[in-house]
């Protein structure tokens, strides 16, 4: 070997990197690290010192060893108790590998010595001068190097060995340190040592003022806790115990704790800390604690897992309700969707329909059906923007809105919301609700609802939303335009038999505390409860009146006169009184100059009767009965019809002249209004200027027109249940509504008559008596 190249036994040494002329000890632990220092040792005390590229490899190969090392000399060597070699090696010059050679006891190289490349004398000892100043600056920051090493350094003057000794001192990367070793350029290797301790002067800088700013964070907060103690004993001596500790305490485990979403988290901790600071004889306290209650019970993510299964729904609604068999359709089809879509935005069922029919508890049925919680607000009422978004916390006695006071009651994301009453919303000086509402049932937006109690939005798009009305001609169009009308008209007097039979009667018997056996009411004596003692689209009266009979019924056993009571027809009487209602008892004869028409009212359909007489006068035209506007004009539209066709109608055509003419509707205390009744009001007019009858058997609705067409109306379904109930057996309508035949119950088709007309002329052909032809 020559003097530049030699074969020298290889220490890897892990994290850390010899220059030359350090000396420094090494502890060594390795086996064939171990006996490449006794080789060392037996030979002229010279090894190769080169860094692993990864410290976590026990068993390097030539890949993972840096090429470029350190030849040193091995000043001593000793032994120590646990097996580990520690050594004291002095760096001598810089070397690179040129073959390496493994084997069983040790690594083998041949290295060759790098030549320092000199540059410039002058730019070499500019850029030392250089270095080393910055050298001086980093120790003032650093304060771990003492002012003796850099008297040390300073005292050598080749340029190379300055660079060599400031890294050794510097906390580089060993990546950095490397490219430093293999730098053999002076100049170069100056240069880059220098960015290197520029950026070194910058971190520690950084780390200084990261510190002070720790130190003042630190001063800070015991400073906090000092006034919190001295606040806690002053609250002592006023007679607050623990002050707001406790509480302070529970608050923040109950928040922590929540679902709540993370920016409302941040919204409760904000409040919090506000409500820490505030005195608690401070009506700002008790506003604070408030809201905070609120926001601890509504739910934010917990939501009850559905099991839509269209056979069990089914069953549920069969259940709970006798026949409304195209309703429980169309709920069943919307289940449906929701099953198939796995999500429920879509239309806002309305059930709209008279009060008793069971919009109610068909909304508690689907709830049940699908697994969801149930809660219910009455609008009927409402009349302040605010009881649906709520009142600003500003206000004395803030609250949210019913929305989300629902909500809270839900104690789920995904409850079955009832909207009771939604055509009862009014609105005056302090807002329109009905608007409010808008946001709530608009599948777009109440993803985003906004309360303004809260605040923070609220996500109601989870909801299933069902809303009940009894008029659908109260809802405002914008409102109506969001949901899905489903009409419940009421039911028949089967339907009535059997929910009372089913249902209603053993509600009333478990109420009043009696058995089945107890009291027996005949279907006969059923039957005539429905038809004479009440009349009505629903089955609340009906229900009342079994109340009452189950009391009488108690009042008998209870005094020991019976332990069983039979009610039949007889005994309906003696327990209830008089009938109520008369029941398909129409006029005992044909009448001259009155007509039955139909209406729909908000409990259901109903008989209209219309009276109407002349006599000798000025032409006057009298409207009586608390007649609405439209009902008026429908009157006049008649009249004047029959004037344009008197003659050929049999009546004097100067009968406008000579005779004053009185139109009257019976119980003149309910308002009356609506186009329905036009052509009953001209069929009883036309019959008491002609002298002929009106049959008593038939009733008509449809509107007039000055031409005489009649015009279709709506609510068919409705009453024609309510002609049903009072004994009618015929009725006229318009030829348009024809298709709507098809809606009414087949029980009540059979019995009846439908006659379809499109002109008066056909009305009075089937109206009046000997009219015929």
């Amino acid at each position: 070997m020559t003097n530049n190249t030699l074969q020298l036994p290889l220490l890897p040494l892990r994290g850390m990197l010899v220059f030359p002329t350090m000396v420094l000890h090494l502890d060594v632990g390795r086996e064939k690290s171990i006996a490449a220092l006794e080789k060392a040792m037996m030979n002229d005390h010279s090894i190769f010192l080169a860094t692993q590229k990864k410290s976590s490899i026990n068993t390097p190969q030539a890949d993972d060893i840096y090429q470029v090392g350190t030849v040193a000399a091995v000043k001593q060597m000793i032994k120590l108790p646990n097996d580990t070699v520690r050594v004291l090696v002095e760096g001598l010059y810089r070397a690179k590998i040129t073959t390496f050679e493994e084997t069983e006891q040790k690594y083998v190289v041949t290295t060759e010595k790098l030549i320092e490349v000199e540059g410039d004398k002058n730019e070499e000892e500019a850029l030392m001068r250089y270095l080393l100043q910055q050298f001086e600056k980093y120790l003032e920051v650093s304060r771990k190097i003492t002012k003796e090493t850099f008297a040390t350094v300073s005292d050598i003057d080749e340029p190379g060995r300055v660079a060599d000794i400031v890294a050794s001192h510097l906390p580089l990367k060993i990546s950095d340190k490397q490219k430093l070793l293999e730098l053999v350029d002076r100049e170069a290797r100056l240069r880059h040592l220098i960015g290197l301790i520029s950026n070194e002067q910058k971190v520690l800088e950084l780390e200084k003022k990261i510190g002070q700013r720790v130190k003042t964070s630190m001063e800070q907060t015991q400073k906090e806790y000092y006034l919190r103690e001295q606040l806690k004993a002053i609250q002592r001596e006023l007679g607050d115990k623990d002050g707001k500790t406790s509480e302070m305490q529970e608050l923040t485990n109950r928040i922590k704790k929540s679902d709540m979403p993370e920016r409302i988290l941040e919204v409760a901790m904000k409040e919090l800390n506000r409500y820490e600071s505030v005195p608690k004889s401070s009506a700002e306290s008790s506003v604070i604690r408030n809201y905070l209650e609120w926001l601890l019970s509504l739910p934010w993510t917990l939501k009850t897992e559905d099991t839509i299964e269209i056979n069990y729904a089914q069953e549920i609604l069969n259940e709970d309700h006798y026949g409304l068999d195209k309703v429980k359709e169309r709920i069943l089809e919307y289940l449906a969707v929701q099953k198939l879509t796995d999500s429920i935005k879509g239309p806002i069922l309305c059930l709209v329909g008279p009060p008793g029919v069971g919009k109610t508890s068909l909304a508690k049925s689907i709830a049940r059906s699908i697994n969801r919680n149930f809660v219910r607000i009455s609008l009927g009422g409402v009349r302040d923007e605010a009881e649906i978004r709520g009142h600003r916390r500003t206000y004395i006695g803030a609250m949210p809105g019913r929305i989300i006071q629902g909500m809270k009651k839900a104690q789920t994301v995904n409850p079955v919301f009832l909207l009771d009453e939604i055509d009862k919303m009014s609105n005056d000086f302090r807002g329109d609700p009905s608007s409010a509402m808008l946001e709530v049932l608009d599948p777009e937006q109440n993803s985003n609802f906004s309360d303004h109690f809260i605040e923070e939005t609220y996500d109601l798009s989870n909801v299933l939303f069902i809303a009940t009305a009894n008029y659908i001609n109260n809802i405002p169009g914008p409102l109506l335009d969001r949901m899905e009308l489903i009409s419940i008209a009421g039911y028949t007097e089967i339907e009535k038999l059997h929910i009372a039979k089913e249902h209603l009667l053993p509600k009333q018997l478990k109420q009043n505390g009696l058995r089945k056996g107890n009291m027996q009411i005949r279907d006969e004596a059923l039957l005539q409860l429905i038809r004479r003692y009440t009349r009505e689209a629903g089955v609340r009266s009906l229900e009342r009146q079994l109340a009452t009979l189950c009391r009488k019924t108690a009042k008998v056993i209870v005094s020991k006169e019976k332990k069983r009571v039979i009610i039949t027809e007889k005994k309906l009487e003696d327990m209830l009184g008089k009938p109520i209602f008369r029941f398909g008892q129409m006029e005992a004869k044909n009448q001259v100059g009155t007509a039955t028409g139909l209406a729909y009212t908000t409990v259901g359909g109903d008989t209209l009767s219309i009276e109407v007489t002349h006599y000798p006068g000025k032409g006057k035209l009298i409207l009586t009965g608390k007649l609405g506007d439209v009902m008026r004009e429908s009157a006049q539209a008649a009249f004047s019809y029959i004037r344009t066709r008197s003659k050929e109608l049999g009546i004097e055509p100067d009968f406008h002249e000579k005779y004053d003419i009185h139109i009257h509707v019976p119980e003149g205390a309910v308002p009356k209004d609506g186009p329905s009744a036009g052509i009953t009001m001209a069929t009883a007019l036309i019959s008491s200027l002609t002298g002929k009858a009106v049959k008593r058997e038939v009733a008509m609705t449809g509107e007039i027109t000055l031409r005489g067409r009649v015009l279709p109306i709506g609510g068919l379904k409705e009453k024609t249940l309510g002609a049903h109930r009072a004994g009618i057996t015929t009725i006229i309508l318009p030829e348009d509504n024809a298709k709507d035949i098809t809606d009414i119950p087949e029980s009540i088709r059979e019995g009846m008559t439908f006659i379809t007309v499109n002109h008066l002329d056909q009305v009075l052909k089937y109206a009046l008596v000997g009219n015929q032809k």
